[in-house]
């Protein structure tokens, strides 16, 4: 496995790793709002931005009864029906180019989730450089098609998906003979828990699909992020806000602009802490070796004195002999006399 380009950006286990923020709906349809949060992301130190590009009419019926009103208990979304929520939850069209733009003059990548094919044939208009599939999404082989045929990344979120699903996504973009494939482990609940998040998943889905793997998180705080990055992801995908006070679709399980900060940071640490395997002192802490226990003269002796557990301790700093090899020498006599503090060695000894 190579690294993956998205624009100026490299992605891989070797890389630092890639943040995504996700915009979602927390715009509360004020395009101020959203370039303002493309402003927090940047300052946050995120790589990239991504939008969802849909209208109500793409997702959904206009229909509120029946199976198209939210009525479960624990759906966060609950008493709103799909049109209604789709409807307070886009971002307008016409509203991408500006967001882009403000991107673009931050460094930052800006990129979206299709929903449908009309909004594949609209971002291809604005030459975005990477295309992510929403987990509801990722048994939507036609548009998996369309997204993989533009030869870009397409990054796939995993949520609710089987092996055998995300099999054929990854075949279906393999079939447009785009290899440049990120797939995201992910757990569909709004919030997530970290019991149910099952990130071990990912090193196994990585050697299954031969592919990058990264994580979308819906959890609360950083946390689950940083051990995915122990255990190889390579993207974090994450919702953000300006405040969750400030209530959003979405915000209930968004990073606020300090904890985003945070999840770039802390991700970053956790990246770098992975290094390789290794033994023994490295170049950085062999200066600490002199500060280890080792055995000293703890009282003044004469020469032909008897080493005893009275005249020698092991203690720090660590210029003397081990203390392993303490039962060796006591009973033995020194050849010299010493003083208090003075560092056992084998030259003193009879």
């Amino acid at each position: 496995m190579g690294k993956l380009q998205i624009g100026t950006k490299e992605i891989g286990r070797d890389c630092k790793p890639f943040i995504i923020a996700e915009m979602s709906g927390n715009h509360n349809h004020s395009l101020e709002r959203a370039l303002r949060l493309v402003d927090i992301a940047a300052e946050a130190g995120a790589d990239a931005v991504k939008l969802q590009t849909y209208t109500p009419d793409t997702m959904t019926l206009d229909i509120h009864t029946g199976e198209f009103f939210i009525q479960a208990d624990t759906n966060l979304w609950k008493g709103q029906s799909l049109y209604n929520l789709y409807k307070e939850a886009y971002t307008p069209w016409e509203w991408h180019k500006a967001i882009f733009d403000r991107c673009k003059e931050h460094g930052l990548l800006a990129f979206s989730s299709p929903f449908d094919e009309t909004a594949v044939d609209f971002l291809e208009t604005l030459d975005v450089p990477a295309y992510k599939i929403a987990s509801f999404e990722n048994v939507d082989l036609p548009l998996i098609k369309k997204v993989a045929a533009t030869g870009k990344p397409v990054i796939i979120s995993t949520g609710l998906a089987s092996i055998a699903e995300i099999d054929e996504a990854v075949r279906t973009v393999l079939s447009e003979e785009n290899e440049n494939i990120i797939l995201l482990k992910c757990t569909s609940t709004y919030p997530a828990t970290p019991e149910n998040s099952n990130i071990m998943t990912i090193p196994h889905m990585r050697e299954l699909f031969k592919c990058e793997v990264g994580l979308s998180d819906h959890t609360m705080g950083v946390g689950t992020s940083v051990a995915a990055i122990a255990l190889g992801a390579v993207v974090i995908e994450k919702h953000f806000t300006t405040s969750r006070a400030e209530g959003g679709v979405d915000s209930a399980f968004s990073l606020e602009p300090q904890e985003l900060k945070m999840l770039v940071q802390e991700t970053d640490r956790a990246w770098r802490s992975i290094g390789k395997i290794v033994y023994g002192p490295t170049d950085a802490e062999k200066p600490s070796l002199e500060h280890r226990r080792s055995l000293y003269v703890s009282n003044d002796m004469k020469a032909g004195d008897i080493i005893t557990k009275e005249n020698v301790k092991a203690i720090r700093p660590g210029l003397g002999l081990s203390p392993k090899y303490f039962d060796l020498i006591l009973g033995k006599s020194i050849k010299k006399d010493v003083t208090k503090g003075t560092p056992i060695s084998w030259d003193i000894l009879l």
